[in-house]
Parts: C-alpha cells; sequence; structure tokens
C-alpha cells in the first residue's frame, strides 16, 4: 500500500508499483474499438504506460497531450493511455484533442490491473479509481522506470520517463 493525496488530503491505495527491474504484469485492458488489449499485445514493443484517475481533469488532459507531442520521436515506442474512463469517452477526449499517438485503454471490464499495477485508489471521493503513475516497460516486458505521482493533482515527471527508454 502506498499514500498519496488529494489537494494535501491523504488517501491510500492498494499494493505497490511493480518493482524496476521485474517484469511487467500482465492486464486486460479495453481499446476505444471495445476490444480487449493485454500486456503481449504490443510484444516486442516499448512501452509507457500513463495512467490517470480520468481523461476529465486538467492534470489527465495535461498528461495525454505531452505525451503525444514526444510520441513521433520514440522509436518502437508505444503510449498507452490508461484511466477509469469509458472507452467512448476516451475515443471522444482523443479525437477533440487531435491526439493519434497515444492508445487510450479503460479498465472498465477488470479492476485487476489497478491492483496488479498498485495504483487503485481504495478511499477517499476517487476510491475505485487509479492514483496517476507512470511504469515504463521495455521490449521484453520488464520495467525500466515508475513513479507514482504523491500528489495526484500535480502532472508526472515526463523527463524521468521519456529518458529512461532513450
Amino acid at each position: 500500500m502506498a499514500k498519496i493525496t488529494l489537494k494535501g488530503t491523504p488517501y491510500k491505495t492498494v499494493g505497490q508499483l511493480p518493482s524496476v527491474g521485474g517484469p511487467a504484469p500482465d492486464f486486460h485492458l479495453v481499446d476505444v474499438d471495445l476490444t480487449d488489449v493485454r500486456l503481449d499485445t504490443f510484444k516486442g514493443k516499448r512501452k509507457i504506460l500513463t495512467i490517470n484517475p480520468s481523461f476529465d481533469t486538467p492534470v489527465c488532459a495535461a498528461a495525454a497531450r505531452k505525451f503525444n507531442e514526444q510520441a513521433a520521436a520514440l522509436e518502437n515506442t508505444v503510449i498507452l493511455a490508461i484511466s477509469a474512463d469509458l472507452p467512448f469517452a476516451q475515443k471522444r477526449f482523443c479525437t477533440a484533442e487531435g491526439l493519434d499517438d497515444v492508445i487510450p485503454l479503460s479498465m472498465m471490464r477488470s479492476k485487476n490491473f489497478a491492483k496488479d499495477y498498485g495504483v487503485l485508489i481504495q478511499d477517499g471521493p476517487l476510491a475505485g479509481i487509479t492514483a496517476r503513475a507512470i511504469v515504463v516497460v521495455d521490449e521484453k516486458d520488464e520495467v525500466v522506470h515508475t513513479e507514482l505521482v504523491e500528489e495526484i493533482a500535480e502532472e508526472p515527471d515526463y523527463a524521468a520517463a521519456l529518458n529512461s527508454i532513450r
């Protein structure tokens, strides 16, 4: 269990982020076409998982935009923008924002992703959705970088995430 804050008020998450150097946990998520997606869907590619509570917040939207800007310059890398939003809302957001280089994925069919990645908020007004985090996974599905953003209303360290795969 980790502790995060929302505007200074502390809350708890279930579990811990995956360990750097260890294998990335498999996941079951849903893309904007309602297709099931797993870790091996992106086999042989580097993966930046930008995990956010909802695209419907300014910080989550900013993270998606920032990673979208960087995506084209990253070889053999996919950016997975993961949230509890429904795929329909994710698609609307990405279309409206012109975000073509991130892959939005929803936890709509399973909360196991949030538990397995240690980001499921277990108390407070955001209980049941994810904390803000970054997990970077290499081509062999080994975790090379993680960050749990302690204050959910703040942005992650983009440079650290991007530098971990450059």
